[in-house]
């Protein structure tokens, strides 16, 4: 009996191309009567329903008829941790696989992926009498304690994130060991799972930055300003919500702290920042065994849909590390 298909995890930083390719992977899939592919997103901020134009979610458009999971789960006044996303997401791919089909992640949020790839970083479970403690101070005087005590957690964690800022401290002050200490450790992880494969899209730099500001010119084209303000003046971003880009950048416009020339310019600059977060993030798994690495710039599409529909199909001894990579991008 031939071995289930593995399925694809397509990671890459934003912008790059990856929804796009992962409605092509699954299209292929069924026309070669492999199985329906169907999308699995892992998206910190797609969870929120009317969020849509902001975080990129794909419209009815582009998703091709392709069948799309943890969209639109919650509204954007709760929350949502990455063990909530991990339970649905280990249950939708169960499901999908179980029925015949492949499921394609698609990773925006790194951490959901890291959590599919290794598991959960082990951290403390919350102290709510600890982290209400937190909650009522300032800002500014948490980030002060936290460059102090964890130079690197502060360097990662975005200085208007609260909730990730006292989440730091907290883990600190609970295990008595930085959480930027424990997160090199789960980088560390051993190999993972068997039965996926990692599809990782490099990009150049300069290349992504044209497309996050081609994008965000288009996002402000399709109604995001409005998008956000509706959902601002409705009183539904929660604090978690609010922190996403695009959104956090017209809150401060709302509010009369930038011009909107200004907020626009913001979300250009902080996303391509994230971006090169993402970058970074990227080249710890470049070292994972049989994960697949793909010239998104400089590889045909067609080219690339083949690629991962063979590796995860019928792998191909030594192919598992770069396709349509030169040497200079090395």
């Amino acid at each position: 009996m031939a071995r289930p298909p593995r399925f694809p995890v397509i990671v890459g930083p934003t912008a790059g191309g990856k929804s796009a390719l992962a409605v092509r992977v699954a299209l292929e899939l069924d026309r070669r009567g492999i199985g329906s592919g169907q999308i699995v997103t892992a998206d910190a901020f797609q969870v929120y329903r009317g969020m849509d134009i902001g975080t990129a979610k794909p419209t009815p458009d582009e998703r091709r008829g392709v069948s799309h999971h943890l969209i639109d789960l919650i509204e954007p006044t709760e929350s949502f941790s990455v063990s909530q996303w991990l339970g649905r997401a280990e249950s939708t791919i169960g499901r999908i696989r179980a029925e015949g089909h492949v499921p394609i992640v698609v990773g925006g949020t790194h951490l959901y992926v890291k959590a599919l790839l290794d598991g959960l970083f082990d951290g403390p479970p919350a102290d709510e009498q600890l982290r209400a403690q937190l909650a009522g101070r300032d800002l500014g005087d948490l980030r002060q304690e936290l460059e102090r005590v964890d130079p690197p957690a502060a360097q990662r964690i975005h200085p208007n994130d609260r909730r990730r800022t006292i989440r730091a401290l907290e883990v600190l002050r609970l295990t008595g060991t930085r959480i930027s200490d424990l997160q090199v450790q789960w980088d560390r992880a051993g190999p993972g799972r068997e039965d996926l494969v990692l599809i990782g899209l490099d990009w150049a730099s300069e290349a992504i930055n044209r497309r996050i500001n081609a994008r965000v010119r288009a996002m402000i084209e399709r109604g995001l300003v409005d998008e956000a303000r509706a959902l601002y003046q409705g009183g539904r971003l929660g604090p978690q919500a609010r922190q996403a880009l695009g959104y956090r950048q017209l809150v401060e416009f709302f509010e009369g702290r930038r011009t909107l020339d200004e907020a626009i310019e913001r979300i250009k600059i902080e996303t391509r920042r994230f971006a090169k977060n993402q970058r970074t993030w990227l080249g710890h798994l470049r070292v994972r065994a049989g994960s697949m690495w793909i010239d998104a710039a400089n590889t045909p599409g067609d080219d690339m849909v083949q690629a991962i529909v063979s590796t995860c199909v019928a792998p191909v001894p030594g192919l598992g590390s770069n396709v349509g990579r030169s040497a200079s991008d090395s």
